[in-house]
């Protein structure tokens, strides 16, 4: 089924630049005119963001007794967009991919398994706060004006939830009520159960360290800076070009075409993430070949710069034996 999905995308972006042909050639004009030294500032904060997306992850293995290095883990993490972004269906093979390189390297089957599940909760939540941020900050005009009192309901229900579990987490009847359940659950599947000794001992190891939700503050921040950094490298592309940002609607701009990338319908979202963002920023007040121009040049940095870059690492990773975590610190 992608396959067709992918055809209609491509056909549909084929057409639309040939009825904007004059538009796509002035985006073209203007993108040969970039300034080198700001668009390198865009690729820096692109390599930031992959970084501190690699750091969340191996905070995780840390805490969970598994001491990887960091430039390993950014390896993988390369590696690991990189097949996302070319193969259809990439993200289920990224993950695979990411699961087996750690178990290659010492890490437990259930430990690799919990990362990966919390560092993507961490992923999704930071993507919806910048998004419910951009529609907030919107005001009551704009394409996703009509959002805000959804948003709203959505952020005032989660304080409601978040404030409860909290407050009814200090009691004692219902901590052991909901000791009972989560037990139960896992006696049901053997995988299941796996996953939940991973996550109780990693909620267990952050504890020992230092007690509290404080700890979890960190490698949360670590998951915002990965989606505010790639924001930073879009905001440098528009800058590079002379491009005046739309401060106003460029974080919901921005989410939205996130999510919609995030959907996987074609690999490395070609076409969606292009249409998208495009029809955002010329909603937003941008002109037509300089929304496609920004496009362009972004994508170029976020997309296909990192293509040979992954390929190149996930190459080397391979080639390289993995070995088991030694009990000396080896982060960083």
């Amino acid at each position: 089924m992608w396959w067709v999905v992918s055809a209609v995308l491509v056909a549909a972006a084929a057409a639309v630049a040939v009825t904007r042909r004059a538009e796509v050639g002035a985006a073209v004009r203007l993108i040969s005119e970039v300034h080198p030294v700001r668009l390198i500032a865009a690729g820096a904060f692109e390599a930031a963001s992959l970084g501190c997306l690699a750091a969340v992850q191996q905070w995780l293995l840390r805490a969970g007794g598994a001491r990887v290095r960091l430039g390993v883990v950014a390896a993988i993490v390369l590696a690991a967009n990189a097949i996302a972004g070319a193969l259809p269906g990439g993200a289920a093979f990224a993950v695979a991919w990411i699961f087996r390189q750690l178990r290659r390297r010492g890490v437990e089957q259930a430990l690799a398994g919990a990362v990966l599940l919390v560092a993507g909760v961490l992923s999704g939540l930071s993507l919806f706060v910048l998004l419910a941020a951009g529609v907030l900050m919107g005001g009551s005009a704009g394409p996703v004006a009509g959002l805000r009192p959804a948003v709203l309901v959505l952020v005032l229900c989660a304080a409601v939830v978040t404030g409860a579990a909290v407050g009814l987490s200090r009691l004692r009847w219902v901590r052991r009520r909901a000791w009972r359940v989560w037990r139960r659950l896992g006696v049901r599947s053997r995988r299941l159960w796996d996953a939940e000794q991973a996550l109780i001992r990693l909620g267990r190891q952050v504890r020992a360290v230092r007690p509290g939700v404080r700890p979890w503050l960190w490698p949360a921040t670590l998951a915002l800076l990965n989606w505010a950094l790639d924001l930073a490298c879009l905001v440098a592309c528009m800058w590079s070009l002379g491009v005046g940002v739309p401060w106003h609607g460029l974080l919901a701009a921005y989410a939205l075409t996130q999510f919609a990338g995030s959907l996987r319908l074609t690999p490395g979202g070609l076409g969606v993430v292009e249409t998208s963002l495009t029809a955002l920023l010329v909603l937003y007040g941008l002109g037509t070949e300089q929304a496609i121009a920004v496009t362009l040049l972004y994508r170029a940095v976020s997309y296909w710069a990192l293509q040979p870059v992954g390929w190149a690492s996930g190459l080397g990773l391979t080639l390289t034996r993995g070995n088991r975590p030694s009990g000396g610190d080896t982060g960083g």
